[in-house]
């Protein structure tokens, strides 16, 4: 499998993969937040457009723009599809699908369909957002940061990690060994099962094992690192900026009003000129980081 068909995290020359790990998941945590943060369409329309170019502007366009296309209309159906059948407030009715029993009368409303379409909006915005965090921010320098916190939290969440892939492996030999028997092996639910059963076991077995290595190395006893750090870079600087900003922009648009949304009972949405300079100003600052491109080759 290519790079370019996976979501993974590559080095890349981009002013994100050049700023430190925790300030690249803290940007794209603070998108996320954002989108989590105001209900106003036009405001998630311009955190959207901000997550799609700060992902053309990292390098990763092409993975997350994929992962749009894949996960957009599923996401988009799905959600429309159950607020429309759960919801009772709309007052637009364009559908009388009788009594569904527990659900009990169905009707169809378009402040449902529209309240289904902003949501999942702000879904998506969030999904991606935490796909940009993991093709942008480096895991093992993710995990060294939390060392300082917590050395044995970092331990474990670095063994976790390290032992899934071969835990995964373990379980396919194990089938493969059980299609080689003569018999055939136990098939179906039993031969799951038997397969796991060993997994697990052998799982313990190992998790024992890396135990009291650590243990015989002093890991145990591990105290939070108090080494010096490096000064941060205009890179970092930058986009801890630009988050803060983003992070503002939103609660300031929310608080003040800077435009309104609500779709029940019927639809009402208005667009202040306030609005749009704030959504303007959203996705400037989102990306005003990316045009610093000197000195991000690694």
């Amino acid at each position: 499998m290519s790079r370019a068909s996976r979501i993974a995290f590559f080095p890349r020359a981009s002013p994100l993969h050049a700023a430190r790990a925790s300030i690249a998941a803290a940007y794209g945590c603070v998108l996320a937040l954002a989108a989590l943060i105001t209900p106003d369409p036009v405001l998630l329309g311009a955190l959207l457009v901000s997550v799609l170019a700060a992902a053309f502007g990292a390098g990763v366009g092409r993975e997350i723009s994929r992962a749009a296309r894949t996960a957009a209309l599923p996401i988009i159906l799905l959600t429309v599809l159950v607020n429309v059948l759960v919801s009772r407030e709309g007052l637009t009715v364009f559908a009388r699908l009788g009594d569904w029993g527990v659900l009990g009368q169905v009707n169809l409303t378009v402040e449902a369909v529209v309240f289904g379409l902003v949501l999942a909006l702000r879904l998506m915005v969030v999904t991606l957002s935490c796909l940009l965090v993991v093709c942008a921010a480096n895991p093992d320098e993710l995990l060294l940061a939390f060392r300082r916190i917590s050395p044995r939290s970092a331990l474990t969440a670095t063994l976790t990690t390290r032992l899934i892939p071969v835990l995964g492996a373990d379980a396919r030999r194990l089938a493969e060994a059980q299609r080689c028997r003569p018999d055939g092996g136990a098939r179906g639910a039993r031969g799951r099962m038997a397969i796991l059963k060993a997994t697990v076991a052998g799982a313990l077995d190992r998790s024992l094992d890396v135990a009291a290595v650590l243990e015989m190395r002093g890991y145990g006893t591990a105290r939070p690192a108090r080494g010096s750090r490096a000064p941060l870079s205009r890179h970092d600087v930058a986009f801890a900026s630009s988050s803060v900003a983003v992070l503002l922009i939103t609660v300031y648009a929310s608080v003040a009003g800077l435009g309104s949304f609500s779709p029940y009972p019927l639809v009402s949405m208005s667009v202040t000129p306030a609005l749009l300079v704030a959504a303007a100003l959203l996705v400037l600052v989102a990306l005003a980081p990316f045009c610093d491109r000197k000195g991000i080759e690694r």
